[in-house]
């Protein structure tokens, strides 16, 4: 028997009591109105709105340890914006600013409520809110204070190591970028061309929704990186590099599996002293400026001469290898969903989750055995 199942047995072996929200908890919202970017003084102190911290300012509402819960303004209505705020912070009057009393840890409430189905208790149309008539009587279950410190410790574990390898995904990204940017830069030695004169820039063939196979096997790359669906024949072997035009104009991509690029998707096809992936981890160092290079409208677009004057370095093939060499060990660990930091991160959210919800669900004690 592990130190929660003794607590359980000890403190609360035929369920626990739940309560009213408003009956469990001090709400402490505010009914300042959110203040306009504008007119905001910068400082270190987090700004939170209904999703999440929204900027930093000077000043704050609130001092101590809170459950932020969104009024409205969430992604959707069954994943309400939960936040768990400890020191200084300002929160506008889109968010609710709630605390646990003397039976009730914060932090127990919040990892609770993150696991809560808001829905039932919205109300409005579109733009459903949850007000605080509706939240005080979200039903809030009560086990001893030992019971629920020891939950606390244990999810908190979870959600710490996920915060550490966060923080360490992101300083490798930076570190990849970093490299990525030095190993890409040349000196005046390196001939430095258009890529017009370098690579034969060739515009996909325009597919309509009916020519899309049902179960094809080559993906389609129209107006983003997701691709649009899939064909059974191919226009791009792998091996290529490829840029979208218009949508999420300036995207860059690379495969190494046969594709079909539809019109506004360039791909580049590259003579023998010039690798594809290497003109691709080019590409994107040089995102800002093809990205500044797209022509803002309705439907964002790229216009083809600009991809045309961008400028390659183009060293020897050996250098080139290995240089993407080196690159592709940095993209495995930052990116590749199945293979490093990205896929133990969500291993470990998926174990909290679990745990969370095993956790997390209780028997009231008013149930009969």
């Amino acid at each position: 028997m592990n130190k929660l199942d003794e607590l359980i047995a000890e403190f609360c072996p035929d369920g626990v009591e739940f309560a009213k929200l408003g009956d469990c908890c001090a709400i402490e919202d505010n009914k300042r109105k959110p203040i306009k970017a504008s007119e905001r003084t910068t400082g270190k102190t987090p700004y939170y709105g209904a999703n999440n911290i929204q900027d930093y300012v000077d000043g704050f509402t609130h001092d101590g340890e809170y459950v932020l819960i969104a009024e409205d303004g969430s992604s959707s209505l069954d994943n309400y914006s939960i936040q768990c705020v400890s020191g200084k912070f300002w929160a506008n009057n889109h968010v609710h600013v709630v605390k646990g009393n003397e039976e009730l840890n914060s932090r127990f409430l919040y990892h609770f409520l993150t696991t809560f189905n808001f829905v039932p208790y919205l109300v409005g149309g579109t733009r459903a809110k949850l007000n605080r008539a509706s939240m005080i009587k979200i039903p809030i279950p009560l086990p001893p204070l030992p019971v629920q410190n020891e939950i606390v410790r244990i999810l908190d574990n979870f959600t710490e190591l996920t915060a550490e390898l966060t923080a360490e995904l992101t300083a490798r990204k930076k570190q990849y970028e970093y490299y990525r940017k030095e190993l890409l830069t040349f000196t005046d030695d390196v001939k430095k061309v258009p890529l017009i004169d370098v690579v034969k820039i060739k515009r996909g063939v325009r597919v309509v929704k009916s020519q899309l196979a049902v179960e094809g096997e080559y993906p389609v790359f129209q107006n983003s990186m997701t691709p649009l669906g899939y064909m059974d024949k191919a226009n791009c072997t792998g091996d290529t590099a490829f840029i979208i035009t218009a949508g999420a104009a300036g995207e860059i991509g690379y495969t190494d599996n046969d594709f079909w690029a539809a019109d506004d998707c360039f791909s580049f096809e590259c003579p023998q002293y010039l690798k594809s992936k290497y003109l691709y981890y080019i590409l994107l160092c040089q995102k800002n400026t093809i990205y500044s290079k797209v022509r803002k409208a309705s439907i964002p677009r790229l216009p083809r001469s600009a991809i045309e004057k961008l400028i390659i370095p183009v060293p020897n093939v050996d250098i080139q290898e290995k240089i993407v060499d080196v690159l592709d060990r940095f993209d495995t660990l930052c990116n590749d969903i199945s293979k490093g930091l990205p896929a133990e991160i969500e291993a470990r959210q998926k174990q909290y989750e679990y745990y969370r919800d095993k956790l997390l669900t209780f028997k009231e004690s008013s149930d009969e055995n």
